[in-house]
């Protein structure tokens, strides 16, 4: 039997342990394991970065980067991982994920601005401004990207009048490699507001952003069955028409009529109150049966065709459907997700003047009827005039045409896509376009410089700011190292 003395001891022994174990544990959470590799949704572009380190204060980024840069590391930034030319990681980096730094700061009624964390999607955006009768400006088509790396990104979305995101920034709060904060806005360090935005991480930690809202509306849509060569002078009127709050086209890729048919959604303004339509979110329906589909779609021309008379039938009976703008920016995106132990969905996105789209249309369907790629689903956006952004790809008004491409992840299917990618990237630009960079890094050294020509400004706001080159991923290794990609 034992003594007190010994169960005393038994007893502070068990919790010495626990306290270790709860240490440890603590540790785990914000410290994942070394050595790991990291990818990104593409699943093309890996490295084997040291550790990630869960980011929820201000202090852990800090922390974080005073420690790699202690130890001779480089940092990159990460958020959902949506970037797929190596944006968020590097060999051997320390990866800050920004995914739960994630709190609605605060939201300013009369002045229509929201102050949010890097982390927070523009799914936690919604929630909070919907009750409020606002609704973002600018966002992707899909609401679970992060605000930091759409920052970074400066993504663009359905709104003709808006452009890039940068036009709805108010200020950004960004971490320097010295571990300081600083505002930067249009009056406030403006140089590195410019490079911060659309910059991929490369100047600092972007911890927060004040964006500008508008209001809700209830809209009423209006969807248009269509030739491509008829296409440029329609949706330029509905760009330019004080009516349209939204617009978004599709591009077939049915066999039938590859890269020729078309349709094109507006969302009119009403101008009837809100109660008019259902204010509240929607949520993704039907999502089994829609993956279905989109897998047929993946797979085979017929898939492909399917899905097509399934859109044309679709539209038809939401004709005249009033919806908010809300909700009109919560399209469906639960059935994209997709994991294929050999296969990716690769998104691909080109910025075409309208007066050149139907050249590149033809263009298009010429080089991959030679050389065929499976380009499942193609959208057309519009992309108004906007230079703000040290690596701007809206210099002037232009379509922008989203591929997605379904690809097997081999070394030689991975490289003909490359030289097809350059092609692509060719095409566009002897007609006056150019390429989106947050997609798979495979346009050549020259493409890149001459689709951003800012790209020399932002090398030198960088060296200001991060003489160091302390924040650095696999897509500054290409195009911004000494080196600069030559060997491409």
């Amino acid at each position: 039997m034992r003594s007190g003395r010994g169960r005393r001891r038994l007893a502070l022994a068990a919790c010495a342990v626990y306290a270790l174990l709860l240490a440890l544990s603590l540790q785990a959470r914000s410290a994942l394991p070394r050595g790991e590799e990291a990818t990104d949704v593409g699943r093309v572009v890996r490295a084997r970065v040291d550790r990630t380190v869960e980011v929820r204060s201000v202090e852990d980024a800090r922390r974080a980067i005073r420690e790699a840069a202690a130890e001779g590391r480089k940092v990159s930034i990460a958020g959902t991982r949506h970037s797929m030319g190596g944006q968020t990681f590097y060999e051997g980096a320390v990866v800050l994920d920004m995914k739960r730094y994630d709190r609605i700061l605060a939201v300013d009624e009369q002045a229509r601005t929201l102050t949010a964390q890097a982390g927070a999607t523009w799914a936690d955006i919604q929630e909070a401004v919907n009750p409020l009768g606002l609704s973002v400006r600018v966002m992707q088509s899909q609401n679970m990207f992060t605000i930091g790396g759409s920052l970074s990104a400066d993504i663009h979305g359905r709104d003709p009048s808006e452009g890039p995101l940068i036009a709805a920034v108010r200020s950004i709060r960004v971490m320097l490699a010295d571990g300081s904060v600083v505002t930067a806005s249009r009056e406030e360090r403006p140089e590195l507001f410019r490079a911060a935005i659309g910059g991929f991480g490369g100047l600092g930690v972007i911890l927060e952003a004040t964006l500008g809202l508008t209001a809700d509306e209830v809209y009423e849509t209006h969807t248009s069955v269509l030739s491509y060569r008829e296409f440029p002078q329609r949706f330029g009127e509905a760009a330019r028409s004080p009516d349209t709050g939204l617009l978004i086209a599709r591009l077939s890729t049915a066999p039938e009529h590859f890269l020729e048919r078309m349709y094109m959604t507006e969302y009119r303004r009403t101008g009837l109150p809100l109660e008019s339509a259902d204010r509240e979110l929607k949520q993704d329906r039907a999502v089994e049966l829609t993956r279905f589909v989109f897998g047929l779609q993946r797979k085979y021309g017929w898939g492909k065709s399917l899905s097509w008379s399934f859109q044309e039938r679709l539209f038809r009976s939401e004709q005249g459907e009033l919806v908010t703008r809300n909700n009109a920016m919560r399209p469906e995106s639960d059935f994209l997700e997709y994991r294929d132990a050999q296969h990716s969905d690769l998104l691909q996105e080109y910025f075409v003047p309208l007066g050149r789209y139907e050249a590149f249309v033809d263009g298009l369907r010429e080089l991959l009827r030679e050389e065929p790629l499976n380009v499942v689903n193609i959208t057309v956006r519009y992309m108004p005039r906007n230079g703000e952004s040290t690596l701007s790809y809206s210099t002037q008004d232009r379509a922008a045409l989203v591929l997605l491409i379904n690809e097997k992840r081999s070394e030689a299917r991975l490289a003909r896509l490359e030289r097809l990618t350059q092609r692509m990237i060719g095409l566009a630009q002897s007609l006056g376009g150019a390429y989106y960079l947050t997609y798979q890094p495979y346009a050549s050294l020259e493409q890149f410089r001459r689709s951003y020509p800012g790209w020399e400004e932002l090398a030198a706001v960088k060296r200001r700011y991060d003489p160091g080159s302390l924040f650095w991923n696999d897509w500054y290794d290409t195009y911004l190292s000494e080196e600069g990609g030559e060997g491409r």
